[in-house]
């Protein structure tokens, strides 16, 4: 190894190493473990990115006459939400003291997502079209509560970061071509971004059946909302390309783990 390939490969490890945490106590439906998560971005960084977003989101939506912020749709998903966020001490006590929040777009798209610190869209589509019961909703939510507990944008952002400063220096020391830094560049995406993005969505999925069944919502609700999601074509496409797993692997997922988790239900009926 020449002294340019072994200084690009030590800064690179001390670039991975530097980072390395985990931002919540493993699960209960993950066995209990808790993976070690890439964290070079700062969380107030990522907070205020996310807050931008978030506003421009809802200024669109209000400007379109698409934001609801009352009646009984609203008031049904938002009670669920502040149903499941007492739970969330049980992954990181920080979390409970977070101000969640809740933003309903009348949209036909079968579509939620969130944002950093708690700031969950969900779209009435989701809702209207797979005709979600309060136990379904509550599967989504959970899902979308633990991207934000487990700072999956923020380790996503860390490894992007990380993935192109790496390339760029190598390339830079290691004196390569720039198409050479390219291909690496489509090789990262292909080795790194996109399967991490699939293990989040499945990682999500665990912590959100746990999350929902501690607040005694039904966590077979899960199994049901992503045969609707298939139903309606939201579990279709290659999976080598996709940053979500298809419907099947994760009804496969959420099943092995219903045993760990429904005693959890149980107690939370009682």
């Amino acid at each position: 190894m020449t002294p340019r390939s072994s200084l690009a490969a030590l800064l690179c490890a001390a670039l991975l190493a530097a980072g390395c945490a985990s931002t919540t106590s493993g699960s209960v439906a993950t066995g209990g473990k808790s993976r070690s998560q890439l964290l070079l971005v700062s969380p107030e960084q990522v907070m205020q990115q996310s807050l931008q977003y978030y506003d421009e989101q809802n200024r669109e939506a209000r400007a379109k006459g698409q934001l609801v912020t009352g009646g009984p749709e609203w008031s049904r998903v938002n009670a669920v939400m502040l149903r499941l966020v007492p739970p969330v001490a049980a992954f990181r006590p920080d979390a409970g003291r977070w101000p969640w929040q809740l933003v309903l777009i009348d949209e036909d798209t079968v579509n939620a997502h969130v944002m950093a610190g708690g700031k969950i869209t969900v779209y009435t589509g989701l809702i209207r079209k797979l005709r979600l019961s309060d136990d379904e909703i509550a599967a989504v939510m959970g899902h979308e509560m633990a991207h934000a507990l487990r700072e999956h944008t923020r380790e996503k952002m860390s490894q992007a970061a990380a993935g192109d400063l790496a390339i760029a220096v190598g390339g830079a020391l290691l004196g390569v071509g720039q198409g050479a830094v390219q291909l690496a560049g489509l090789g990262k995406q292909l080795a790194l971004d996109l399967p991490f993005s699939r293990h989040m969505e499945s990682e999500a999925d665990l912590y959100g059946l746990e999350l929902a069944a501690r607040a005694g919502y039904d966590p077979r609700a899960a199994i049901t909302l992503w045969q609707k999601m298939a139903q309606a074509g939201g579990g279709s496409g290659p999976g080598f390309l996709s940053t979500h797993p298809s419907a099947g692997d994760r009804m496969g997922a959420l099943q092995a783990a219903m045993p760990r988790v429904l005693p959890l239900y149980e107690a939370a009926r009682r």
